[in-house]
């Protein structure tokens, strides 16, 4: 499906949206995540890391209609601490077309960005977030696909 068809507005960033990409959330260690895995019968698609917030990721299975969920398992940094170290829903992530585009137009609109320019994500994707504080305390990431997804990355 190309950006701005479908469910999403062809005006504002909607224009830009390909697809809900995934749901971000953080938790401790990787036993919490293979057991959420496990209870609610998601499988893993892939695993990556990610340096700028010294984070290790798995991300499930997921299809062209449903995103899929992404555990954040902090390293380091301000995530360890997340929910005082329990973790929780972090972000939901949108696919979008060009990243840079919809941060020009977020800004436009008076929105600012949580980096000055999107970051490397996992090797496949560059990302970057609109503040909460424009979201009614929702953190939003855009995702942009630069290139193939490493399925032979481990951790």
């Amino acid at each position: 499906m190309a950006a701005g068809t479908g469910i999403f507005a062809d005006t504002g960033i909607g224009k830009h949206i390909i697809r809900l990409h995934h749901t971000g959330i953080v938790l401790p260690n990787e036993e919490k995540a293979r057991h959420f895995m496990g209870l609610f019968g998601l499988q893993e698609d892939y695993e990556g890391h990610v340096n700028a917030y010294d984070s290790n990721l798995i991300f499930t299975k997921h299809d062209a209609t449903v995103g899929a969920y992404e555990f954040i398992l902090p390293l380091s940094g301000v995530l360890t601490e997340y929910n005082k170290g329990k973790g929780g829903i972090a972000h939901v992530a949108f696919e979008v077309d060009d990243i840079e585009a919809c941060s020009e137009e977020l800004k436009a609109m008076g929105m600012e960005m949580l980096e000055a320019k999107a970051v490397e994500g996992t090797e496949e994707i560059i990302v970057n977030f609109i503040r909460p504080k424009y979201t009614d305390g929702i953190l939003v990431e855009l995702i942009q696909t630069i290139g193939p997804i490493n399925y032979d990355y481990k951790f």
